[in-house]
């Protein structure tokens, strides 16, 4: 079988991490695109507020290519060598197209509401989350200037979070088990 990669894309606080920590329960290794700018940060000796990991972003982009978080992420997918992997955090379909060069891409979009977003993001206090609806905001638009709406408009699937946590862990875990096992469930919208 080829190489399986899930990608996961979705808006801060809309619930990507669950995702992956149902993949690594599933035991399929797990990327996180934004580990790759938080540790830039830390070699810079930078503290993970929301301004300094959106221009470590932009800068790393602007010096490297678009697609340099993806190369930095493929490199680590390289040398693991999986048979299936998932990637949270895609930005672009400059990065899918990193992604494709060594996999099956499946895309899987989370999406919550931006109010429920923003309330889940206060709640987590997570370093570098915005703390104020003016800075929620403002990230927002740096996610949709890379190209984030894009690669959710393309996802072959939609998980939609916005009600009972558990409810929605059900339907991530039904979808991600089937991904692992090679199918691709018809079903594209899971509410």
């Amino acid at each position: 079988m080829k190489r399986r990669l899930i990608l996961v894309v979705g808006m801060p606080g809309s619930g990507k991490t669950i995702v992956t920590r149902i993949a690594e329960k599933l035991n399929i290794k797990t990327y996180v695109m934004g580990d790759i700018v938080r540790e830039e940060a830390t070699r810079r000796g930078l503290p993970h507020t929301p301004e300094n990991l959106n221009r470590i972003a932009s800068e790393l982009r602007q010096l490297y290519g678009e697609d340099v978080i993806a190369r930095r992420i493929l490199e680590r997918l390289i040398r693991d060598d999986p048979r299936i992997a998932l990637i949270d955090g895609v930005r672009s379909l400059v990065e899918v197209k990193v992604f494709k060069e060594v996999g099956e891409v499946v895309i899987v979009a989370v999406h919550a509401s931006p109010r429920t977003r923003f309330e889940r993001i206060r709640r987590r206090q997570r370093p570098g989350d915005p703390e104020t609806w003016e800075e929620f905001v403002a990230r927002d638009l740096t996610e949709l200037g890379f190209g984030i709406g894009a690669v959710i408009a393309l996802a072959d699937y939609m998980l939609v979070n916005e009600g009972d946590v558990s409810e929605f862990q059900e339907r991530a875990q039904k979808l991600l088990e089937a991904l692992a096992r090679g199918e691709m469930p018809a079903r594209t919208v899971y509410c």
